[in-house]
């Protein structure tokens, strides 16, 4: 069953959360041995996931932000490294085909592979010397106009996917000029290899590795977007970054609430469930993550209904519920572990491999400080 044949969410929610089980006990061993999880996604690709977010008159479900922020956050809790890496594509895919940024006829050869194969897409724009494109670095990787197309020549860091990727959107600078684009790159062309440099301790599975491009042609319509330098537009595909991270908390959540109720060391009458320090964390945990998802799924279902004009205005609303939500599922997380114990540094035990991966969405866009700079023009312009 695909989940682009249901017609309710709750179907569709029925059947992923049966789909991703396995991906919590997979997600240990994964972890510990630096690997890929190919199975997740070969699960994901089998009911049909990764069409989703394409729009119907391509054979996808066109569902909204709010529905595909739920299935994203049921991934996370499941496996965090898969949330992210397939919350990229399932971004992309939304966002390209609501916008209409790259040719309909381009766009629509993505999106029929997406329904029809389950390919996958994701962005490949950071460098070594550039850092986050968020930050405004110029790309060092460049494209060279040629008779029939282009030469491009470059190395991406953090090409979250990278094992499995069918197609990359390269962003380069134009030769000779100063501009930027981006440039849709098919994984079969020659000159593409991916360098295994992805070593990081938290979110092991992703595979992050470096994209490697040495004299890869291209054809001239495969320059699909000229970019322009400057403040960027809102985009509320990549509140799927939060989701992720709000679904690992609620792994750590649950994991220490049955710790908690079901602990009942000799010095004490019931479980450490009674205590009042231990409810107390409970508590705190729990007031965090209602007001996570009330913010996340809030701003949501604001996207969903307003006009291009209102969606213009969001940017620091969206930096603020990734802000608030990663920091929250941080402090959950640490909660959890103050209530298990030492046991939480276990190496069997999930919260240690939880508190790592967390920690990353920090590290993803938008930064906490450009966050806070946004919030802060924003409410100075508003008292002018």
């Amino acid at each position: 069953m695909k989940l682009t044949e249901l017609e309710t969410m709750e179907e569709r929610v029925t059947l992923l959360i049966k789909t991703v089980e396995p991906f919590a006990s997979r997600a240990r061993q994964h972890d510990e041995d630096d690997s890929f999880p190919f199975e997740n996604f070969e699960d994901l690709k089998a009911i049909g996931y990764p069409a989703l977010t394409v729009p119907k008159e391509y054979g996808g479900a066109g569902i909204s932000l709010l529905e595909m922020l739920q299935f994203q956050e049921i991934i996370g809790k499941a496996d965090g490294s898969t949330a992210l890496s397939i919350g990229w594509h399932m971004g992309i895919m939304k966002h390209l085909g609501e916008n209409q940024i790259w040719q309909k006829e381009t766009y629509e050869a993505i999106a029929r592979d997406v329904d029809q194969t389950g390919a996958l897409i994701n962005n490949a724009a950071s460098e070594p010397a550039t850092g986050s494109p968020t930050r405004g670095g110029k790309p060092e990787t460049f494209a060279k106009e040629v008779n029939n197309g282009w030469v491009i020549n470059g190395r991406k860091t953090f090409t979250t996917l990278s094992p499995i990727l069918d197609y990359f959107v390269v962003s380069a600078t134009i030769d000779g000029t100063d501009q930027v684009g981006n440039f849709l790159v098919k994984r079969t062309r020659d000159g593409v290899r991916i360098d295994e440099t992805w070593d990081s301790i938290a979110m092991k599975g992703t595979g992050s590795h470096d994209l490697v491009l040495e004299n890869v042609n291209v054809n001239k319509e495969d320059l699909v977007e000229h970019l322009t330098p400057g403040k960027k537009k809102a985009t509320g595909w990549l509140l799927h970054i939060p989701a992720c991270y709000l679904g690992i908390a609620s792994a750590a959540q649950e994991y220490a609430i049955q710790f908690a109720t079901s602990y009942s060391p000799n010095s004490i009458e019931g479980t450490i469930s009674d205590l009042p320090n231990v409810k107390q964390k409970l508590g705190e945990m729990e007031l965090k993550m209602m007001e996570s998802r009330h913010f996340l799924y809030g701003v949501a279902r604001k996207w969903d209904v307003s006009d291009a004009a209102t969606r213009d205005t969001m940017g620091p609303e969206l930096g603020a519920v990734k802000l608030s939500v990663v920091n929250k599922a941080i402090e959950v997380i640490d909660l959890a572990m103050r209530i298990t114990g030492a046991r939480s540094l276990s190496a069997k035990n999930p919260l240690q491999r939880y508190y790592r991966d967390v920690r990353a969405g920090l590290h993803n866009p938008p930064m906490d400080d450009m966050t806070i700079m946004q919030l802060a023009g924003k409410s100075i312009s508003e008292q002018k």
